[in-house]
């Protein structure tokens, strides 16, 4: 069972408004000057790249992404002509050497195939001496919002083990991304964890972006005849923390690294 990651407003409701929270500090953590070009590779939706351009004072944002709906969404989101958004992949990006200041890349890398060329690749377009920042999902602990929903659906069928992004991507236990840079050549390395409060009104407002079919999560309750998706939903009604306003709050961890080329 592949991944899905189509439609921008799914994505959006479904995880786009979590990831904002932990690209704010994400980016005021990376600390680059004003009048740099960025690159943000995985742009997704465009998240970071909008709040490089409102927050950090560009000369110009290139962002890459290999879903050609999430480019178009990015595209209607953010119009201003110094930043360009480009259909492409992280392992062979369509970039001169030595042309970015300041590359990003946000809860992405683990989906790469081929995450060493990726990693290649972003050292060969960032000038000597510019700085690459990655962050992904603790999904093994930290994204609790997704820790719930695999646990629940694991007790349920185990079989659903190997969607489960948990146990599917080691690059994103914690100390594996430093490794990872570190050993591909990226210097002055730092690591730093980033916590996010995920508040979310209702149950409803928990469940029902999954039955968008975005990411792993949502291709697997999709994927499931109504009988057994309604087995997940009362299993996680059972299982979330609800506050007595009916709201759930939930913790999103994710593993940051930063270094310079």
């Amino acid at each position: 069972m592949s991944d899905t990651w189509q439609g921008g407003n799914p994505y959006e409701t479904f995880m786009g408004r979590w990831s904002t929270l932990v690209a704010q500090k994400f980016l005021a953590w990376m600390d680059v000057p004003a009048e740099k070009q960025w690159l943000d590779v995985g742009c997704g939706t465009g998240t970071l790249a909008k709040l490089i351009m409102d927050n950090y004072e560009p000369s110009g944002i290139i962002g890459v992404d290999s879903s050609r709906e999430f480019v178009a969404h990015a595209q209607q989101r953010i119009t201003n002509p110094s930043v360009r958004f480009m259909v492409g992949l992280a392992q062979s990006l369509d970039l001169e050497t030595d042309s970015i200041d300041a590359l990003v890349s946000g809860l992405v890398l683990n989906f790469v195939p081929e995450p060493e060329k990726a990693m290649a690749e972003m050292l060969r377009v960032t000038k000597p001496g510019g700085r690459i920042g990655i962050f992904l999902w603790d999904y093994a602990d930290g994204m609790q919002m997704l820790r719930t929903f695999w646990d629940a659906a694991v007790e349920l069928e185990p079989s659903a083990k190997v969607m489960d992004e948990g146990v599917r991507f080691p690059l994103c236990e914690e100390g594996r991304l430093e490794s990872f840079v570190k050993v591909s050549g990226l210097r002055e390395v730092e690591a730093s964890p980033i916590k996010a409060e995920t508040h979310f009104q209702s149950f409803d407002d928990y469940w029902n972006p999954f039955l968008g079919g975005i990411g792993p999560a949502g291709t697997y309750a999709m994927s499931l005849d109504q009988n057994d998706r309604n087995r997940l939903e009362e299993k996680l009604r059972e299982s979330l923390p609800v506050n007595e306003d009916g709201s759930i709050s939930l913790v999103a961890q994710a593993w940051a690294i930063k270094g310079i080329v």
